[in-house]
């Protein structure tokens, strides 16, 4: 009789713990995949900011790398970015897309890829379905859906970048950044 006490106690600990376990595990499975877009997003975004002489943050960009992988070896399609910019004094600056070395105005940004000019550039809505899952829209902030040419280095890096408050350089990957890295597990 000792036994089956034993037992039957040691049957119901076994059936408390998975019952209770396998509904966390439920709830956190269906948070996780409600937020993966979100997660996998935030994975291909950076961030720079570009300041004055006296340490003030004059610009903000963000920019999430829309990269998916492809099983194609030649894989040729233009890169696409999301670019959320925010200027402290949004009335004054403006941002282009284009490489200029002759920009002479405090108040002209640029963003470029590799050195590139961008093929398109459309700005969108604080509404738009796109920024959906982008990690760090504001209210504040523009955004724009910007595609750069087709670039065959499996690293590849944006460049913001001013006249006076100088240039940040944003670097994003096509494969797992751990690949780069130097550090041992």
């Amino acid at each position: 009789m000792n036994l089956y006490r034993k037992l039957f106690l040691g049957f119901s600990v076994v059936v408390l713990i998975v019952g209770c376990s396998s509904k966390e595990e439920q709830n956190l499975m269906k948070n996780f995949r409600a937020d993966m877009s979100y997660h996998k997003q935030l994975q291909q975004t950076e961030k720079a900011e570009l300041r004055d002489v006296n340490g003030s943050i004059v610009a903000f960009l963000t920019a999430t790398y829309l990269y998916t992988p492809s099983a194609n070896k030649h894989d040729r399609r233009d890169e696409k970015f999301i670019v959320g910019v925010e200027f402290e004094e949004p009335e004054t600056n403006s941002i282009q897309f284009k490489n200029r070395d002759d920009i002479n105005s405090t108040h002209l940004y640029s963003v470029t890829l590799e050195d590139k000019d961008a093929l398109h550039v459309k700005k969108l809505s604080p509404s738009s379905k796109k920024l959906k899952d982008i990690p760090f829209v504001t209210e504040w902030g523009e955004y724009f859906e910007v595609t750069y040419p087709h670039i065959s280095s499996k690293r590849l890096s944006l460049v913001f970048k001013n006249q006076v408050a100088g240039s940040a350089r944003l670097n994003f990957s096509k494969v797992a950044r751990f690949v780069y890295s130097n550090k041992a597990f």
